[in-house]
């Protein structure tokens, strides 16, 4: 790490360092970067637990992860995840980038699990004369597609033998198989899915089976679709597209050298247009809230952001504009820790998104697009809200107007 510390130390200011996230994080080139350079702002997207907070660092993204929800120095900057590649050319130059490869193939370097905006980044980065390091393990999957990376693009690589941060897939609970057969029942043969990651995605994959020559258009994809591979329901003539993974090692192993897989980069996997192209795409998200007029909450809580917009308004949008396309908030009717419920009258924080097809809960699916406000909100009370809470909803449903 001596060049690398070298090549830092010798940055003017205070530098803006954009870093692989999610589960791809390049530890000893943040390690580097920690104890070289006094102040510098680290972007991430989604980052895990282990960013330096000390003095002098500021926590940069447009969608906040465990490793930044309370950082001292966050600074959360609003964008539908379609969009973040822009801002590294416009308001967030990046000077450094610090990638995490696998060993290249041919002259080609691997982003391996992790493409997402990172292209953006070192095209923007390069553009202005910055810093491109490729911290190169042996351990990442090689992958195709965005995630190629020319090696004379890389102005400094540093070798490391590190085991890649693993997401190990639960046992979905009761409501959240409930929701996931609910959303399932829903999906045709040969729809193009869109899910991310947790009880009711995977839920729902596995709820998914007994499908046949289905489709993967995604922002993300963890082992749920290991599962429908092994159950012959993926169509094998047809690549699985997404922008970043992470899961099981299982799931790494698959996805080393799999030309069936192509990952990237987020302008094409959240490009609305693109997304309305894929046949009968089917976009299913989840929401910390949703209100009677159907409008959803799943960035903020008491107004401190807890994530932000990520890919969700992009695929609704494209999925609604797809030939046979369908869009879900799929959320539990009750939150179990906070003891209240997820449906409630009006939302009073941000709205991340609206206008999806349905809202599925454990309850039962509420039908919205296509119907005026009122029917909306009378399937929303009656469908999907817990019924310990339905005599309240209805009657603030009367104070707003909506019954």
């Amino acid at each position: 790490m001596a060049g690398l510390q070298s090549r830092l130390r010798a940055l003017p200011g205070t530098p803006r360092v954009v870093v692989s996230g999610n589960l791809s994080v390049p530890w000893e080139a943040v390690r580097a970067l920690d104890a070289t350079v006094p102040a510098y702002v680290v972007h991430a997207l989604n980052a895990p637990p282990g960013l330096p907070e000390r003095e002098g660092v500021t926590a940069e993204t447009c969608f906040v992860g465990p490793g930044m929800r309370r950082h001292p120095g966050l600074r959360y900057v609003p964008s539908r995840l379609s969009l973040v590649p822009l801002l590294f050319a416009r308001t967030l130059p990046p000077d450094v980038v610090l990638l995490h490869c696998a060993p290249p193939v041919d002259g080609q370097l691997s982003l391996g699990i992790e493409v997402n905006v990172l292209p953006a980044a070192v095209e923007a980065c390069r553009s202005r004369g910055g810093l491109v390091v490729a911290v190169v393990n042996p351990r990442m999957p090689y992958t195709f597609g965005d995630a190629q990376l020319p090696v004379e693009h890389v102005d400094l690589a540093v070798e490391v033998d590190s085991a890649l941060a693993t997401h190990e897939p639960g046992t979905p609970d009761e409501d959240s198989a409930t929701i996931g057969e609910r959303v399932a029942a829903m999906v045709r043969d040969g729809a193009t899915l869109q899910l991310g990651i947790g009880a009711v995605p995977d839920a729902t994959l596995a709820a998914l089976a007994g499908r046949r020559d289905l489709r993967v258009w995604t922002e993300m994809f963890s082992d749920g679709v290991l599962a429908l591979d092994a159950a012959g329901a993926l169509d094998a003539d047809h690549p699985l597209v997404a922008s970043f993974c992470f899961g099981s090692e299982h799931l790494y192993a698959w996805l080393d050298r799999n030309p069936r897989v192509r990952m990237l980069r987020t302008e094409k996997t959240n490009d609305p247009g693109l997304i309305a192209q894929q046949r009968r795409m089917t976009s299913v998200n989840t929401a910390l809230e949703v209100d009677l007029f159907g409008q959803a909450n799943a960035s903020r809580i008491n107004a401190r952001i807890y994530s932000g917009f990520g890919g969700q308004t992009d695929f609704i949008v494209g999925a609604l504009h797809s030939p046979g396309g369908q869009s879900f908030i799929a959320l539990r009717s009750w939150h179990p820790r906070a003891d209240v419920s997820t449906i409630v009258p009006l939302v009073d924080e941000p709205v991340t998104s609206f206008q999806q097809s349905a809202i599925v809960t454990e309850q039962g699916v509420a039908p919205l697009w296509g119907h005026d406000e009122r029917t909306q909100a009378h399937h929303i009370i009656e469908r999907a809200a817990h019924p310990r809470v339905r005599d309240d909803l209805r009657e603030e449903a009367h104070a707003l107007g909506l019954l």
